[in-house]
């Protein structure tokens, strides 16, 4: 009997949830479904470009576990480009990551920043590099699957 899948960390959910090849009605593709973890996955490895390690501790999972989640992401990714398929992201067993709020003490803009990218160099909005932690959202890590942890549940 394999064991229960542990929830995955996400940092954020995705822009657009449905790609597609242009002109054709997605009622008229075959679909194929990313999870939010291989979404994620893919985010870290290719668009941040983090190392496997490093990667598999934002997620909160081994790094082979990490290694397999990428390789399955890819593999789907390469099979809607090269037939053409529609790409639906969602589901997976996956929690929220918790965010860390900053505050530019010049300009007054707020951002969040997930826990474990480390602390912003300058405001997004200004440039400027007075900046400090503003309120928290400790604990509001949002968890979705059925992993049995607080809070879980599917997406």
């Amino acid at each position: 009997m394999a064991r229960p899948k542990c929830c995955r960390r996400v940092a954020e959910q995705p822009a657009c949830k449905i790609f597609k090849p242009i002109g054709v009605p997605v009622t008229m593709l075959e679909e194929i479904i990313l999870a939010m973890d291989e979404f994620e996955a893919i985010r870290l490895a290719d668009f941040e470009g983090l190392y496997h390690e490093r990667a598999a501790e934002r997620m909160n999972v081994s790094r082979q576990t990490f290694g397999r989640i990428v390789e399955a992401a890819r593999s789907k990714v390469a099979r809607m480009l090269i037939e053409g398929l529609a790409l639906r992201i969602e589901g997976g067993e996956v929690e929220m990551a918790e965010k860390r709020i900053f505050l530019c003490e010049k300009c007054r803009h707020t951002w969040d920043v997930p826990y474990g990218t480390g602390r912003p160099g300058e405001c997004p909005a200004c440039g400027s590099t007075r900046i400090s932690r503003g309120g928290e959202q400790r604990g509001s890590g949002r968890r979705y699957g059925s992993c049995r942890g607080k809070g879980c549940r599917r997406t």
